[in-house]
């Protein structure tokens, strides 16, 4: 008998190991191109076909001085640009704002596509929107993930046709800068249960000041409250690429940086900026949250994108060039 313990035990691992290997991270990569993108009945009809919710916020009785291209975070949609688009329109800017594969009522909800179809979509949507203003300043501004987005696209063999990139709170937590606990139980949940579902509650992460906005996105169906452990590590990924090519950035660019901010690490957005060129415009803001574009004064970094959209070399209204503390 003490003899077929080992042989159980031995049998259980290698079925253990087989389980294992059974299981990688989903990806829901894009179909085969099948048409040319286009933007129809208010969706942005991707190469392949797919349908991606789109928004857009027109200026009106005004000149037509920009056009913005936003990019909403991770489990967020394009919702999440009503307040920026009213903003960006009500002074001249035209803004557009589609939601990412996976995300509010795009295709595929809950499941990462891959990087490839989040750069290549954005690259798609920039030809579209610049065949609609041909002579008028296109930039895309990448809220959170949608900043990592950003940094990946316009550094690639592919990237967007914009004139000029601002990024809100990019998403640049490479695992460089995680600790190796937390990049171990990444690696070894994204392999063996993939499909387990996170919702992060009991972190006390605070990501806005604006208690009325964060309440509103609680009954919201289209903002993903459980989060597949494959989509983190898809994230993480996205973040790692956009952390390491963040020095390749050659376009006019304006980063936003709240100091309250408890989703992206300080310590990693000062290296993401270290690597940047010099010309680089920095805002930081004392009391921002990383939802900065809708905290309670929303309104500061909003006008210093206007500004800046204006004429990149002049002094932002509010936003400071360095951070008011250390990391």
């Amino acid at each position: 008998m003490p003899k077929v313990v080992p042989l159980v035990l031995a049998v259980l691992s290698v079925v253990a190991l087989l389980v294992v290997s059974a299981c990688s991270p989903l990806v829901n990569h894009p179909g085969a191109p099948i048409t040319t993108p286009k933007i129809e009945n208010s969706q942005f009809i991707a190469a392949d076909g797919a349908e991606l919710p789109l928004r857009s916020w027109l200026p009106k009785d005004k000149p037509l001085k920009a056009v913005v291209i936003a990019l909403h975070g991770f489990n967020d949609y394009s919702r999440a640009f009503v307040s920026t688009g009213t903003y960006l329109s009500s002074r001249g800017i035209a803004c557009y704002a589609y939601d990412q594969r996976g995300f509010g009522g795009a295709p595929g909800r809950g499941l990462w596509s891959g990087i490839e179809a989040y750069t290549s979509d954005l690259s798609a949507f920039s030809t579209v929107i610049r065949s609609l203003y041909p002579n008028v300043p296109l930039y895309v501004l990448g809220e959170s993930m949608g900043g990592a987005v950003t940094i990946v696209a316009t550094t690639g063999n592919h990237p967007p046709d914009v004139d000029g990139v601002i990024l809100v709170a990019p998403a640049v937590w490479g695992r460089d800068t995680m600790p190796w606990y937390q990049r171990w139980l990444l690696a070894v949940a994204s392999y063996t249960v993939p499909w387990m579902e996170l919702t992060g509650k009991g972190l006390k992460v605070r990501a806005s000041d604006n208690t009325k906005m964060l309440r509103e996105l609680g009954p919201d169906p289209l903002v993903i409250k459980a989060t597949r452990i494959d989509a983190m590590y898809g994230l993480t990924n996205l973040m790692d690429a956009a952390l390491m090519r963040a020095e390749q950035l050659r376009l006019p660019t304006l980063v936003l940086y709240g100091e309250n901010d408890q989703v992206i690490p300080k310590l990693p957005t000062l290296l993401m900026l270290e690597k940047m060129p010099a010309a680089t415009r920095k805002a930081f803001y004392k009391n921002g949250y990383h939802m900065l574009l809708r905290d309670l004064q929303g309104d500061k970094p909003l006008a210093d994108i206007v500004s800046w959209i204006a004429d990149h070399n002049q002094s932002l209204p509010h936003g400071t060039p360095t951070p008011a503390s250390s990391p």
